[in-house]
């Protein structure tokens, strides 16, 4: 599936004057601008300064076929050759499968796949840097997935290509690009599945003794815990969601504060702390409370309150699946020949 996230990040490329995503043709096309002022300024053509200017990423690994794509779309660029454009963003896009296709298309034999995943973005780094911008920032949430891969051998694949990427990082292989990655606190410190199970990530990702001890944040450190909302912090987010809810206008409002402060309380005789420690579905209840009065106006807040149902966000791990599995009885599982088999 790498290939396929690999597409979802540069799809979701982002700068700030196109912060919506699909950027890659900005951030081309200002490398490319970059190139025609200063082939002018220089008295060179603008081929030459491309060529020059791609010399750095040559050097780099993939960075033969990846220069040669973005000389392809100069081409098309300066032949208004809307297909060669197209074919050269695809490549880029990580949309090419078959190396049949990118030689007849762009005259290369790669494309990216599993094994260039990190190898690429470093390539983009490079030519992002190249285009005029301070680099490249790569956020990649819900981890958490990579601890439920059940395949420990897969699971490996991809805590070594972390361990990659935290090598680069820490040793000042990789320049231009930096990495932001969260997960749960499981997927870090679990000692059979979480990235502590891998001994060279132990080692480096391993918490400040001393700021543990003192019950302090060391900053500088490669992991950052993040620390559950309070209270208040909740009450607050919540004032924020019926702000939006109605539209920015405090005259639209469904209900007073009183009732945020009495939809908190009957979270909490619900789930207890849970409420605000995984406030997923607290918000979630909280927002469909705010439709139904919305579209029952005549329906009191302070009735419809006791009747939300609240439980607890529990991330579901294949360790909690198999106890489920465990737990139900033969007679509702698939009747099979070994569905009276025991261990």
């Amino acid at each position: 599936q790498a290939p396929t996230l690999f597409s979802e990040r540069i799809i979701r490329a982002s700068t700030r004057t196109k912060q919506e995503g699909n950027a890659l043709t900005n951030i081309l096309e200002k490398f490319i601008a970059g190139a025609q002022e200063k082939a002018e300024s220089q008295n060179k053509s603008v081929s030459d300064v491309i060529y020059q200017k791609l010399k750095e990423v040559k050097e780099l690994v993939g960075g033969s076929d990846f220069s040669k794509v973005i000389e392809q779309y100069w081409i098309g660029y300066d032949t208004c050759d809307d297909n060669l454009k197209d074919c050269a963003i695809r490549w880029l896009k990580a949309e090419y499968t078959t190396k049949t296709d990118a030689l007849k298309d762009l005259g290369v034999r790669t494309f990216i796949n599993d094994a260039s995943f990190y190898d690429s973005l470093k390539l983009y780094a490079l030519l992002i840097r190249q285009a005029g911008y301070g680099g490249l920032l790569i956020c990649l949430d819900e981890l958490v997935n990579l601890y439920k891969i059940s395949n420990s051998i897969s699971r490996k694949s991809n805590y070594e290509e972390i361990l990659r990427i935290l090598n680069d990082s820490l040793q000042g292989a990789s320049t231009n690009i930096g990495f932001i990655l969260g997960g749960t606190p499981e997927f870090l410190t679990d000692g059979n599945r979480g990235l502590y199970s891998y001994e060279a990530l132990r080692s480096r990702l391993s918490e400040n003794t001393f700021a543990k001890q003192l019950g302090v944040t060391d900053y500088n450190s490669t992991v950052l815990r993040l620390s559950n909302l309070t209270k208040e912090e909740l009450y607050v987010l919540l004032k924020n969601l019926r702000h939006v809810f109605a539209s920015g206008h405090e005259s639209n409002y469904i209900v007073p504060d009183d009732a945020l402060a009495a939809f908190l309380q009957h979270c909490s005789n619900k789930i207890g702390d849970s409420y605000f420690r995984t406030p997923r579905n607290t918000i979630k209840e909280f927002l469909s409370f705010l439709s139904i009065l919305e579209q029952q106006p005549e329906m009191k807040w302070t009735d419809l309150i006791s009747k939300v149902d609240i439980v607890k966000d529990i991330e579901t791990t294949s360790m909690t699946e198999a106890v489920e599995i465990m737990a139900t009885p033969i007679s509702e599982q698939d009747q099979d020949e070994f569905s009276s088999f025991r261990l």
